[in-house]
């Protein structure tokens, strides 16, 4: 009889710890300090209980300090080096020797640049690049992106140029982030003709127009 008993209630123990062991694998149970396993997080701009968060650094050490910034010195998680020449003459010139960081680059990038091109820039600049685009008549003095003017202009000059604006173009910098204003030059050189080609092609346009001119005389 003792044996049928604990025979019983080790076959009960097995079937407890089965059944207890099968429950859903997404609840990890008990967990000790909660709070060290799942933190707050918080939505951008979400509203907070100003008794307790602020904004404001005179309120430090009375509430908590949060203002929605990263921290100072940090970058996101596979963000390149912040790009620290200043938007001025000076800033322009050494602009020059920023050399593209992208190394070689798959046919899914050169997809992604591109779209990243007739997204932000062919509504002006056009899908050639010759300044085409369909606002170009309206803004005018829109640069041709295949003249050997800007052929031949450094990678740097074009990234600082994107990043600060230039004559009638605004500053890209909120729309594209680092990488992707690289990503749209590398895709801009792709539609540019060779160096020699542009001077040649150049030389070919003054000569003639210069026909045309004496012609017309």
């Amino acid at each position: 009889m003792k044996r049928i008993t604990l025979f019983t209630a080790i076959l009960v123990t097995m079937i407890m710890v089965t059944i207890s062991s099968c429950g859903s694998k997404r609840n990890p149970g008990r967990i000790y300090m909660p709070d060290m396993a799942y933190s707050r997080a918080y939505e951008t701009y979400a509203l907070r209980d100003s008794n307790i968060f602020t904004s404001d650094p005179a309120d430090l050490g009375h509430k908590i300090f949060y203002n929605n910034q990263p921290v100072n010195g940090t970058i996101q998680r596979g963000e390149l080096f912040p790009y620290t020449l200043p938007n001025d003459s000076i800033g322009y010139k050494m602009s020059a020797q920023v050399l593209n960081p992208l190394g070689p680059w798959t046919k899914a990038d050169s997809l992604e640049a591109g779209r990243l091109y007739n997204i932000n820039c062919a509504i002006c600049h056009g899908a050639t690049g010759v300044a085409n685009g369909p606002l170009s008549a309206k803004i005018g003095a829109i640069a041709n992106l295949t003249l050997p003017l800007y052929v031949s202009m450094a990678d740097g000059t074009m990234f600082h140029s994107i990043t600060y604006g230039k004559n009638n173009m605004g500053s890209y910098a909120s729309q594209l982030d680092r990488k992707q204003r690289w990503m749209v030059i590398k895709y801009i050189r792709s539609l540019q003709p060779k160096a020699g080609a542009a001077t040649t092609a150049a030389s070919a346009t003054a000569v003639t127009d210069s026909a045309a001119a004496k012609k017309t005389k």
